[in-house]
């Protein structure tokens, strides 16, 4: 069965050549949707994919119709085919139960992976780099030396609780509790 998906981000957007183009294609099904294509909340796109059966087949008017997303679309396709469903493009011409169709979206998830473990290895020589210059990741600590001095003095002789000091110092009482922990470790 061919199962169509029409959908347009704004609400004054209307679907009408969408579904025009489907039923041509012979979409017995047409789920209609209005919502951004950058959002994963689309509950008529999520009924689809679980109306999915082996030889559906998920079509769609033009690929941004899916999603804006090449990430999201790669996901998608996986569910498709999970589904044993097969996809097409009307406007890109893709039809994935061609074997051209499956070549060309293995090339597309190809330059999707590249392009995630080329970022990874930016990422980890940035981090690299700012290592070597003496810079670490993470949040500043919200205490300076002598403020956790003056906590663990001010807990240790008994003028202040630590939820007293935390409330002094503005930071939260774990804080306090591990600052104290450190303290017995080392000691």
């Amino acid at each position: 069965m061919l199962i169509g998906y029409a959908r347009v981000s704004t609400q004054d957007q209307d679907t009408t050549a969408q579904i025009v183009a489907l039923k041509s294609a012979g979409c017995e099904l047409i789920f209609e949707e209005k919502a951004s294509g950058g959002r994963w909340e689309r509950p008529e796109l999520h009924r689809l994919l679980g109306q999915l059966r082996k030889g559906d087949v998920f079509v769609v008017w033009k690929l941004d119709r899916l999603s804006r997303s090449l990430k999201d679309v790669l996901l998608l396709m996986e569910k498709i085919q999970k589904a044993g469903a097969g996809f097409q493009s009307l406007t890109e011409a893709i039809d994935t139960t061609l074997p051209v169709g499956r070549m060309l979206m293995q090339i597309v998830g190809a330059f999707s992976e590249f392009e995630r473990a080329m970022l990874r290895e930016r990422t980890r020589n940035g981090l690299d780099s700012a290592r070597k210059q003496g810079r670490i990741g993470g949040r500043r600590p919200k205490l300076k030396e002598h403020q956790k001095e003056e906590i663990i003095q001010l807990i240790t002789s008994g003028q202040k609780s630590a939820a007293d000091a935390a409330r002094l110092f503005n930071v939260h009482p774990s804080t306090v509790c591990r600052l104290l922990q450190e303290r017995k470790t080392i000691n």
